[in-house]
């Protein structure tokens, strides 16, 4: 029987301890589904098939065969990367792993019968469940947008089709035209994201097009990596952004996507290009399961056990955990720390305290990258910052080379721990 929540967060501590002695499951090998296959979905399935070597049934929900990272899709934006680099498949998690990866849309879930619907009709049955579904849009963030008119003004905060559309857009802008970026108000899914993508833009239009402008409309007073981006913007990009924030009138947008216009506290700009990045919110199956509060899915970070059902593990973006930032990073970090607590459950493995780190690196021009970490630990409350690191204006041009570089090296890292 699910707890409720104010019960559950009274249990976190002995419900985090009882988690070292097996569960009893009746006949049959424990069944764990996971629904969604990026950087925590993917990563949970393959740790828990993985270490579990075949004792626990994985099955993975994803509907789409190929999966772009939203990480590096800036980099493909901005010329460094193609498509296909950023795109993964599915098949080493069936064939070296024994996980059966469905390609389906899950559209409910019973608690109490403990099944996820899927679109196609099938009801998958679990023992636990792991949900890391990424992110929706707040409806009405962002007056005159909704999802009908992404083609117009597209998101790209979904990697793929966004993607490439943006990339098409930005790159048949007239001369001296006009792109604008709706910034995203706080939470929201990788933090410096929105300010790497400017530079990437930024980047292809000093070679393409040196005359055009760029226009960001910002509802937040401050941004992650401000003063890096700031200095990287005025040495590679000068004169080309304008950003502003909420005391020139970035937090009171409104747009017309079929006269491609952007009012800004009441003065309209024609515009050529506009990304619109609204007001975020866990993916629809955490509202479906009934475990949201609010706009994300709760959860106790020793275990990502939601607060509210304790048989449902919630990673990554979606989640409501603490300080740590919505980025793929923190999704595999979290998807450990859930993997190691469901082989614990379930079999009767050995459970360690839980750990997290994040690192989110962004490039602001030709090998110039900057980064911004920290180290995470559990506590009753929330996942907690232990300790942090920011690159520093002013660094040299090796070193900057060199955290690019490290990029590279992250990226084919957690691509592997995600896909085999």
């Amino acid at each position: 029987m699910a707890l409720n929540r104010r019960a559950f967060l009274g249990t976190t501590v002995g419900l985090a301890a009882s988690l070292s002695a097996p569960m009893v499951l009746g006949q049959g090998k424990p069944r764990v589904v996971v629904v969604g296959g990026g950087a925590g979905g993917a990563t949970a399935a393959r740790h828990i098939a993985k270490g579990s070597k075949g004792a626990i049934d994985v099955t993975l929900v994803e509907p789409t065969r190929t999966y772009y990272t939203c990480f590096f899709s800036n980099l493909y934006l901005g010329g460094f990367r193609t498509l296909e680099s950023i795109a993964h498949t599915y098949g080493k998690l069936a064939s070296d792993y024994g996980i059966n990866v469905v390609h389906d849309w899950a559209v409910g879930i019973d608690r109490d019968a403990k099944t996820v619907s899927l679109a196609g009709g099938a009801k998958l049955p679990y023992d636990r469940l792991i949900l890391s579904p990424g992110i929706d849009f707040v409806d009405g963030a962002v007056p005159g947008w909704d999802v009908t008119k992404q083609n117009r003004m597209p998101h790209a905060y979904k990697a793929g089709s966004q993607t490439e559309l943006l990339k098409a857009q930005i790159e048949a802008m007239p001369e001296g035209g006009v792109y604008c970026m709706i910034a995203p108000p706080n939470p929201y899914r990788c933090p410096p994201g929105p300010y790497e993508r400017v530079s990437m833009v930024a980047h292809v239009l000093k070679q393409r097009n040196p005359t055009a402008k760029i226009l960001i409309a910002d509802p937040k007073p401050k941004f992650s990596k401000m003063a890096l981006f700031q200095e990287g913007w005025q040495n590679h990009y000068g004169g080309m952004i304008e950003w502003l924030g909420p005391d020139f009138g970035g937090d009171k947008v409104e747009v017309n996507a079929d006269e491609m216009t952007v009012t800004i506290d009441g003065e309209v700009n024609k515009v050529d290009v506009c990304n619109v990045i609204p007001a975020m919110k866990a993916g629809r199956i955490c509202e479906l399961a009934g475990i949201n509060d609010g706009n994300w899915a709760p959860v106790t970070g020793h275990t990502m056990q939601s607060r509210i059902d304790e048989n449902i593990h919630v990673l990554g973006d979606a989640c409501a955990q603490g300080d740590m930032p919505k980025s793929g990073f923190s999704a595999n970090s979290q998807a450990k720390v859930a993997a190691m607590a469901i082989r614990a459950a379930l079999t009767g493995t050995k459970q360690f305290p839980a750990k997290f780190s994040n690192t989110c690196w962004s490039l602001l021009g030709t090998d110039d990258g900057v980064k911004v970490g920290a180290t995470y630990e559990a506590t009753d409350e929330k996942i907690a910052k232990v300790d942090g690191f920011i690159s520093q204006t002013g660094e040299s041009a090796d070193l900057r080379k060199a955290t690019y570089e490290e990029s590279l090296g992250w990226y084919a890292g957690i691509t592997s721990d995600m896909f085999g």
